[in-house]
């Protein structure tokens, strides 16, 4: 059975008021990663001005190259997004740009702390972040900047990404896999969301079928009121003609007989 405009209208009308919603919740979400990614950047500097040169130098203190990495680094990648999400909140670039962004920061933050495991759940922590937009498309560049930082440390640079020199040489796949099991809970999550903005949507819709009934139920009676009150209206005008008409004829019957 075919639409008709005033259902194709008010399922349109459902579907708007949901994406309103979650442009909104995307534009609070560029906004909390904005201040995450500054605070992130302010952290890493910390970092290495306080504990990189002990985590690889032993007690070897001193101001530590991991200082300007933290600094210029740090900032290159902060600056994007931030600016990104002040001057375009809610925008497909923005949480895309954001996703590559945080995923870069974990491997900064990974390799200030000489590879420390603990560091890693970093990642884990950013792609739940990074499901309050509810797009888990997402996810897929900050799965395939995770991988692919982790391959590329594998077999150039070891230490920084798993605080070993010899780490095994697969290494990287146990870690990948252990994104990828978050990944698939995260789009279940994230496609829950949209069934759920199909079901809010189709509870608008019969909402507004429901009003549009009672009107259409109010409007029929109003036509019939006003229907039913000019035939009254006529009946009882025709029958005035009728009582006026009645004694003129008698009267004219009387004349007509007495010629």
């Amino acid at each position: 059975m075919s639409e008709t405009p005033t259902e194709s209208q008010s399922m349109k009308q459902g579907a708007a008021l949901y994406d309103v919603h979650l442009d909104a919740i995307r534009r609070q979400t560029d906004r909390t990663f904005a201040w995450l990614i500054l605070a992130q950047w302010l952290v890493a500097i910390l970092i290495a001005a306080l504990y990189s040169p002990y985590a690889w130098e032993g007690k070897t203190r001193s101001i530590h190259v991991h200082l300007f990495t933290a600094l210029f680094l740090g900032g290159s990648i902060s600056s994007l997004p931030i600016f990104l999400a002040i001057r375009y909140p809610g925008a497909v670039l923005t949480r895309n740009v954001i996703a590559v962004a945080q995923m870069l920061w974990s491997s900064v933050l990974i390799h200030l702390t000489g590879g420390r495991i603990e560091t890693h759940f970093h990642i884990f922590g950013s792609l739940a972040f990074l499901s309050f937009y509810r797009d888990w498309k997402v996810l897929i560049p900050a799965t395939l900047v995770t991988a692919g930082d982790h391959i590329i440390r594998q077999f150039f640079w070891p230490e920084s990404a798993f605080g070993v020199v010899n780490p095994g040489t697969f290494r990287f796949l146990e870690h990948a896999v252990w994104v990828l099991f978050e990944d698939v809970f995260l789009v279940l999550s994230c496609l829950q969301g949209e069934d759920e903005r199909n079901r809010m949507v189709a509870a608008i819709d019969a909402r507004d079928e429901a009003v549009s009934a009672r009107e259409a139920a109010e409007e029929a009676a109003r036509v019939k009121s006003q229907f039913l009150a000019n035939m009254s209206q006529k009946f009882s005008r025709l029958r005035k003609n009728i009582i006026i008409i009645q004694p003129s004829a008698s009267v004219g019957c009387r004349l007509h007989g007495g010629f």
